[in-house]
């Protein structure tokens, strides 16, 4: 056992019991083999694999070999071999240990190799749609047009993953700046055209009246009383037009900055409406044209701001008799439902063209000369009273036939809104 350690030797009484062995007190557990596995091996009929008792252990069985022990031809006992001794076995387990290491090692390198391929190829399929909506992203040129430009593809899913929202989310902010340009490029249209119309409409009544001033300096001696006065009389109407043109300028621009603070109150319509219309009766009878009123006894009070709401009222109503012939009518109907007042102003006019009725509340937006039955101007009335409904979560609208007349209505609440 010392030359080699791979077995165990004992040395057994003809009964089995150990006699000797050499190994450490206390490695020995057993002090008596079975005596028929050794049997079977002596035979020589035994069938292999044949294991004996361990002495080593209270249970265990190894691999032996064994040998009978006689003298004078009897029996005087057994050399008992054990083939795997406790030596062999706890190298053979740290062989085993170790190759197991290694083999687990490995196949942890391997499933971590794995592992880490599937894990590419599932974030890169996973973010595949995050990288094109990165180029998408990168893509966005301010000067490129909508139908010209990348978007992102949406799916038709009731339960949209994150990508999809920013996806989403993104094709609507793209719209939206779309849309901001395309009214920013309005708007600087429009600030353009509405600079040429001022220029314009301020330049006209200027050089009249600076022609007309000229020639009563140059000619004045030369001029009888009647001439004086008819130049006098072009040259007033000339300033009250720049002064109505400023004014209604200095008005529009009051609305749409952050000084337009209305006062609301709860004020009679009805007496409102007949206040404004016997302002205007005179002009009315002048141009023959009837002046009338149709209201309802049961009208409710209106909410707003008193000054504005007849602001309004002036407006449409001039307006309706400038583009009434004689003998024409104008009628200012109110009703009401359980929320708004509506007012309409219609008259009997030549009518205004369809399509030209979306921009008439245009800033500066002009008819045909054909509609121009009295004095031109700026053409900002319409957009005041436009501007003063929008203050007043109101609408205006227009209705209109040629040759047959033009209907203006408007309404806002009968009920407080705002801070009352």
């Amino acid at each position: 056992m010392v030359i080699n350690p791979s077995i165990e030797v004992y040395l057994l009484d003809p009964h089995g019991k150990v006699l000797a062995y050499s190994a450490p007190e206390g490695k020995v557990v057993r002090n008596r083999v079975s005596l028929a596995p050794l049997q079977h091996f002596i035979s020589g009929n035994a069938e292999y694999p044949l294991k004996g008792d361990d002495p080593r252990s209270t249970r265990g069985n190894k691999v032996f070999s064994a040998s009978p022990i006689k003298r004078d031809g009897r029996l005087q006992g057994y050399l008992y071999v054990i083939l795997g001794s406790e030596a062999y076995d706890g190298i053979a387990k740290r062989i085993a240990g170790s190759y197991a290491l290694r083999v687990a090692a490995g196949l942890l390198l391997t499933a971590l190799i794995i592992s880490l391929l599937f894990g590419l190829g599932g974030f890169a399929f996973i973010t595949r749609r995050l990288r094109l909506l990165a180029k998408i992203m990168q893509n966005v040129s301010p000067g490129k047009a909508a139908r010209d430009r990348e978007w992102y593809p949406e799916r038709d899913t009731r339960r949209p993953d994150e990508i999809e929202i920013l996806g989403r989310s993104f094709n609507e902010m793209a719209q939206r700046i779309d849309r901001q340009m395309q009214a920013l490029t309005r708007n600087d249209a429009q600030r353009r055209e509405m600079i040429a119309n001022i220029s314009h409409d301020l330049r006209t009544p200027l050089t009249s009246l600076h022609g007309y001033l000229e020639t009563l300096l140059l000619k004045d001696t030369q001029l009888d009383a009647q001439d004086r006065q008819r130049y006098l009389h072009i040259a007033n109407t000339q300033s009250h037009q720049l002064i109505r043109l400023v004014s209604e300028l200095f008005e529009l621009a009051k609305l749409d900055s952050c000084e337009a603070m209305i006062n609301i109150e709860a004020f009679s319509l009805a007496e409102l409406v007949q206040d404004v219309v016997n302002k205007f009766q005179l002009k009315a009878r002048e141009k023959r044209i009837k002046l009338l009123v149709e209201c309802p006894s049961s009208l409710p009070f209106a909410y707003g701001d008193i000054g504005l709401i007849q602001r309004v009222l002036d407006n449409l109503i001039e307006n309706a008799l400038q583009h009434t012939p004689e003998n024409g009518q104008v009628r200012v109907s109110l009703t009401s439902d359980r929320r708004n007042i509506m007012v309409e102003i219609s008259d009997t006019g030549c009518g205004i063209p369809g399509e030209a009725l979306p921009h008439i509340f245009d800033r500066f937006y002009r008819l045909d000369k054909s509609r121009q039955t009295g004095p031109q101007h700026a053409g900002l009335g319409l957009a005041i009273a436009k501007r003063i409904l929008e203050l007043h979560n109101g609408r205006i609208w227009a209705r209109s036939r040629l040759n047959e007349g033009t209907t203006f209505g408007f309404q806002f609440a009968s009920q407080p809104f705002g801070n009352l």
